[in-house]
C-alpha cells in the first residue's frame, strides 16, 4: 500500500462510522420527524456499494497520482513548512483546484464519464454522497495538483487536504437542511447550494461547482442560488433506467466507444466525442447543457430557439 492510499484509507476509515451514522440519522429524521427528504433502500444501497467499491478501485490506482506529485516535488520553487497556517493555505488553494477539476469534469466528456456516476441518482441524500466513480486517477484532472507541489506544498499535505475536502462535501448531500446562517451561505458551500448543483433544471445546469468554499463560483460566475419556488429536480438530463452499479459505471465509457468508432466521422469528430462537452455530436442531433439552457432562456423571453 503506497502513502497516498494509506492517507486516503485512514481518513476514509475514520470518517465511515460518521458517514453511516449520519445516513441512519437522516433516515430517522425523514421517516419519523417529517424532515424533508426521501428514502429509497435500493437506490441508497447502490450508492453505498459504489462508494465502498470506489475505495478499492481508486486505492489500487492511487500510485498514479502519488507518483506524479513526487515527481513534481523535484521541481519545487520553495519548500513550505508543515505548519497549521501552511495547511490552511494549502486547503484553500486545493479547494480552488477542486473547483477547476469539478468544472472540467462537467464540461469535458472524458472526466464526465467518471463523474456522471455521482449524478446518476434521481434523489439526493447522504447515501448518494457516497456514489462515486471508480476511475478518478485516469481522468487527467489530477494534473491540477501539480502546481501546488511545485510552489512548495508537500505532496502528502496536498493529498490530505483533498481528503478533508471530500469529507466536508459528504454533508452537503441532503434535503433535511434547508438554509444555514446567511454569513455561512455567503462563504461556504452548503446543502442548499449543492442541491442546485445536482439539479437537472435548465437554470441549474453547470452551476455551483464548489467543494468547500462557494466563493469560487461567485468569483467565476457559476453561482446560482436555490430558488424558493423552484426546487431542484435531481438526476441527469437523460436519466439511467437501471440500478445495476456495473451498468451505471460503464454507461458513459461505452457511449464514448460507440461514438468514437461510429461510421462516417472524421478524426476531429472522434476526438471531440472524447473531449468535447457531454451532449456534443458531429451532426448536431444531441444537445449540450449550453444548448438546453439557451433554449430555456429563449423560451422565457419569447425568442425562437436557435
Amino acid at each position: 500500500m503506497n502513502i497516498e492510499d494509506l492517507i486516503m484509507t485512514k481518513v476514509t476509515l475514520m470518517a465511515l462510522p460518521v458517514f453511516f451514522g449520519s445516513i441512519f440519522l437522516e433516515m430517522i429524521a425523514v421517516k419519523f420527524f417529517r424532515a424533508r427528504g426521501t428514502i429509497h433502500a435500493l437506490d441508497d444501497g447502490v450508492s453505498i456499494f459504489m462508494g465502498l467499491f470506489s475505495v478499492v478501485t481508486n486505492g489500487a490506482a492511487a500510485f498514479i497520482t502519488l507518483g506524479l506529485l513526487l515527481w513534481a516535488q523535484k521541481f519545487q520553487i520553495f519548500t513550505l513548512p508543515m505548519t497549521l497556517w501552511v495547511l490552511v493555505l494549502c486547503f484553500v488553494l486545493d479547494d480552488l483546484r477542486y473547483y477547476l477539476h469539478h468544472r472540467i469534469a462537467h464540461r469535458c466528456r472524458w472526466p464526465w464519464a467518471m463523474h456522471i456516476i455521482h449524478h446518476s441518482s434521481q434523489r439526493i441524500s447522504l447515501a448518494v454522497a457516497l456514489r462515486q466513480g471508480w476511475t478518478k486517477h485516469f481522468t487527467g484532472t489530477t494534473l491540477l495538483k501539480v502546481p501546488l507541489v511545485i510552489i512548495g506544498f508537500n505532496p502528502f499535505m496536498v493529498i490530505f487536504v483533498g481528503a478533508l475536502n471530500a469529507v466536508y462535501q459528504f454533508f452537503l448531500h441532503t434535503e433535511s437542511v434547508h438554509k444555514l446562517p446567511r454569513w455561512f451561505e455567503a462563504v461556504f458551500n452548503t446543502p442548499s447550494h449543492h442541491r442546485v448543483h445536482h439539479g437537472k433544471n435548465p437554470q441549474y445546469l453547470d452551476s455551483n461547482y464548489a467543494g468547500t468554499l462557494i466563493i469560487w463560483d461567485k468569483i467565476f460566475g457559476t453561482f446560482v442560488p436555490e430558488a424558493e419556488d423552484k426546487y431542484p429536480d435531481y438526476g441527469l438530463v437523460k436519466d439511467f433506467e437501471t440500478f445495476n452499479p456495473f451498468k451505471i459505471f460503464i454507461h458513459e465509457y461505452w457511449g464514448i466507444v460507440k461514438d468514437v468508432f461510429g461510421r462516417g466521422r472524421t478524426v476531429k469528430d472522434r476526438l471531440l466525442y472524447i473531449f468535447a462537452p457531454p451532449g456534443w455530436s458531429h451532426d448536431g442531433s444531441r444537445k449540450t447543457s449550453t444548448d438546453i439552457k439557451r433554449e430555456y432562456y429563449n423560451s422565457l423571453s419569447g425568442e425562437p430557439a436557435e
